[in-house]
């Protein structure tokens, strides 16, 4: 074989494998675009369903391009619902935008998305306490968030188009869950499945401050923090709930503080928090009441499901039986706050929970029921 033979050879070689790479990777990104599972393009073609279950991923895609005109907004502890829950009592289509831990400015940007490509008539507000002593900015990137998927710029896309991840695990998982399982699109990024809920379980995972690591006063009762501690972040995410309500008048706000556990509050207490959280929240729904737009529950004060352990998985997540019990009181507005009764309702609140704390909690304190953090676990 002469010297022009085996270079013409060597040419047509590499020809073949640029055309082979070239193809297989217009294939690769042609098959993303098409299924799209984070449906960063479209929504769902070819009778595929929407399959959510990656909220990171998921929640900018399906909030630009699915159909909907209400939106449950709010952190981990709203993802059990049924969507079909609010679709029949309320009369809407909704969809979630959910952020792990609820901050309130990640929330605000979901809302924002939402917002902008649909005519959102109502809105479900999860508002966690601990969101409003958090710092009243984005976290997305400073979390790992895939930034490609909440950006404008195309070029980034590559991330997505060309994800091993995405075509090996992802799209095959969108494929069986729409054709091979009866999967339910009301059911979106629900956990629910096996999770263990008990008070064992809960009491397993709880690691209380021990008495060393508490300050007490004279009448042995946990020294509280200034109340206004976080005064700067309360007033920066009460802001940005205001924006969002003064934005948006004509769309109904239901904002709802959810029922936490009283291992929970016990924590807020002996770390010194309980009074600064009960402060917050009367800033908070003060504030946020002076809006006609919206109608506000508070629902942390219900003995029947704080101190029934049993309908926990840890002191803040709840089983679906009790997301159900939220929607329906959202129905029957029996913990609807007032301005009229604003200040009543807020001093209930904090009766009740004292009262929770020197009673329920002092029983398991007795029983030895507790683990304690003795070696700096949360």
């Amino acid at each position: 074989m002469t010297t022009r033979n085996r270079q013409s050879g060597r040419h047509i070689f590499f020809m073949r494998l640029f055309v082979t790479l070239f193809l297989l990777l217009f294939f690769c990104g042609l098959l993303v675009y098409l299924i799209d599972p984070f449906f960063h393009y479209h929504k769902p073609w070819f009778h595929l369903k929407e399959v959510l279950n990656e909220k990171e991923y998921q929640c900018p895609g399906s909030l630009a391009h699915f159909d909907y005109d209400a939106v449950l907004a709010g952190s981990s502890v709203v993802e059990n619902n049924d969507n079909s829950w609010f679709n029949q009592d309320f009369h809407c289509t909704i969809i979630k935008a959910v952020r792990s831990y609820g901050a309130t400015a990640d929330l605000c940007d979901l809302l924002d998305r939402a917002f902008r490509h649909r005519k959102v008539k109502q809105v479900f507000y999860n508002l966690d306490p601990s969101a409003l002593h958090a710092e009243p900015v984005l976290t997305f990137a400073s979390s790992g968030a895939p930034m490609y998927l909440y950006d404008d710029n195309p070029f980034n896309d590559v991330q997505y188009l060309w994800n091993k991840d995405v075509i090996l695990k992802r799209i095959p998982y969108m494929i069986a869950n729409s054709y091979l399982v009866p999967y339910d699109e009301n059911l979106s990024y629900n956990w629910m499945e096996g999770k263990t809920f008990g008070e064992a379980a809960v009491l397993s995972r709880y690691y209380r401050i021990p008495d060393a690591e508490v300050k007490f006063s004279t009448d042995k009762k946990p020294v509280q923090k200034p109340e206004n501690c976080y005064q700067d972040e309360l007033r920066g995410n009460i802001a940005l709930l205001e924006q969002e309500l003064s934005a948006h008048p004509d769309t109904e706000f239901r904002i709802f503080i959810p029922p936490y556990s009283m291992l929970w509050w016990d924590n807020m207490n002996r770390s010194g928090e309980l009074d600064s959280t009960f402060y917050e929240e009367r800033e908070a729904v003060h504030a946020l009441l002076s809006h006609p737009n919206v109608k506000l529950y508070l629902l942390q004060n219900i003995p029947e499901i704080i101190t029934n352990l049993d309908n926990y998985m840890d002191t803040i997540h709840f089983s679906m039986e009790i997301n159900h019990r939220i929607e329906q009181e959202l129905l029957s507005d029996r913990y609807l706050v007032t301005k009229e009764k604003e200040e009543q309702v807020m001093e209930h609140l904090e009766a009740e929970i004292r009262k929770i704390l020197d009673t329920e909690v002092r029983v398991l304190e007795e029983q030895n029921a507790f683990l304690y953090d003795v070696g700096g676990k949360d």
